[in-house]
């Protein structure tokens, strides 16, 4: 609660959305702007119930079926990955541009890319329709460079 509640301070700061991974209750209780769900997680609807009008993505893989279900249950968003190899998290998923291409032809949904994303790829993703981009490792793990000197490198 005390990380969740510094991160909502860094984050409003910024101007940029604090969004709680997995985790509806927790968002409640921080006051988030919203809240992420893998596949494994709770249900849109009962998060929705419990969130009210905040954001809910979903994970959506490398799936049109599944962009489809969170597109019916009215997410906000649908993530798709991993496009690259990562460190967070080993890769079960591997999505392509070509999803990306394809959920924009039924879908104004906005997409979010996730996996391995970094100063030298991320620009591809953008190109090819990912609305906004999930990276961690790039900043948090970065053997070279500092987490803010890792963002100025995607500016």
């Amino acid at each position: 609660m005390i990380i969740g509640k510094k991160i909502k301070k860094i984050c409003k700061k910024n101007k940029v959305k604090f969004i709680i991974n997995d985790d509806p209750l927790l968002a409640l209780k921080l006051d988030a702007d919203g809240c992420h769900l893998g596949q494994k997680d709770m249900n849109i609807k009962i998060a929705k119930k419990i969130l009210g009008k905040k954001i809910i993505g979903i994970t959506c893989h490398n799936s049109i079926n599944l962009a489809k279900q969170a597109i019916k249950a009215k997410a906000d968003y649908i993530a798709f990955g991993a496009f690259n190899r990562s460190v967070t998290k080993k890769t079960k998923y591997v999505a392509s541009l070509k999803i990306l291409h394809q959920v924009k032809k039924f879908t104004k949904t906005p997409t979010v890319a996730i996996g391995g994303i970094n100063a030298v790829n991320y620009k591809n993703l953008l190109l090819n329709n990912a609305n906004f981009l999930a990276i961690s490792s790039y900043i948090w793990k970065n053997k070279k460079y500092k987490p803010l000197q890792a963002i100025e490198r995607l500016k």
